[in-house]
């Protein structure tokens, strides 16, 4: 079907004929993406992710210790989030927030400042100096590219929500996880934690309609000023 002929209306949710709806088919879509990029696109995650591991090594190490000079440990913060076609995974990041944080979950609710089934608070009281600092710049996002390797995600993705949350997602939300997880999507180059519940999920199922090398690539690139524009990052 030709793009001039669909009005999307800032939505992706199906595409408009006339007065009717035709509903897009995600799962067809991205079934029909060639199995050449698909191989690719895993072989270049364990590439780039181990590049990445041993380039990057010098700035784990800095904000280990960082961490432990602080409030001690863990290093780490693990957490169940929803992988591909709804498959748990254990995600790894550094640890951003105190280490009572989790237990302070359900009374934070009532300041969520997101939509739908996402949770942020721009200035959380759980989050650490150091927390702070790492997540303006993601760097606790890092030790995801374990996750990469061992396949739980991959570089370019929806990114993953707790696992709870995105089991109380309707079918249609739960599309966005057709594809693998990853560290970056159009999420991360639009605005991030500014961006809405619903938005999100519709720009996770635009990056089902566009994935190819190419659009991997670009969001790569896109990612970058991204990071250090700080632009909704918290």
């Amino acid at each position: 079907m030709a793009k001039t002929a669909i009005l999307r209306a800032e939505s992706i949710s199906g595409v408009f004929v006339g007065k009717k709806i035709i509903e897009l088919n995600y799962q067809e879509i991205f079934d029909h993406k060639p199995n050449i990029y698909k191989w690719t696109k895993r072989i270049f995650d364990i590439i780039a992710a181990s590049f990445a591991l041993i380039v990057l090594s010098p700035v784990f190490l800095l904000t280990a210790l960082a961490i432990v000079f602080e409030d001690g440990g863990p290093i780490f913060f693990t957490q169940q989030r929803a992988g591909q076609n709804m498959k748990s995974f254990k995600i790894y990041k550094f640890r951003s927030m105190y280490k009572n944080a989790e237990a302070q979950f359900e009374r934070m609710q009532a300041q969520n400042e997101q939509t739908g089934h996402a949770f942020k608070i721009k200035n959380d009281p759980r989050i650490t100096k150091v927390g702070r600092f790492i997540r303006r710049y993601s760097i606790d996002e890092l030790p995801q590219l374990i996750n990469i390797i061992r396949g739980d995600m991959s570089i370019v993705g929806p990114r993953p929500i707790i696992f709870n949350q995105m089991e109380e997602c309707n079918a249609y939300e739960r599309q966005r996880l057709i594809a693998k997880p990853g560290l970056t999507c159009y999420w991360q180059v639009c605005g991030r934690a500014k961006i809405k519940w619903d938005r999100w999920v519709e720009l996770d199922l635009q990056y089902i309609e566009d994935m190819c090398i190419i659009k991997d690539i670009e969001l790569i690139f896109r990612t970058i000023p991204a990071v250090f524009g700080k632009d909704g990052a918290y």
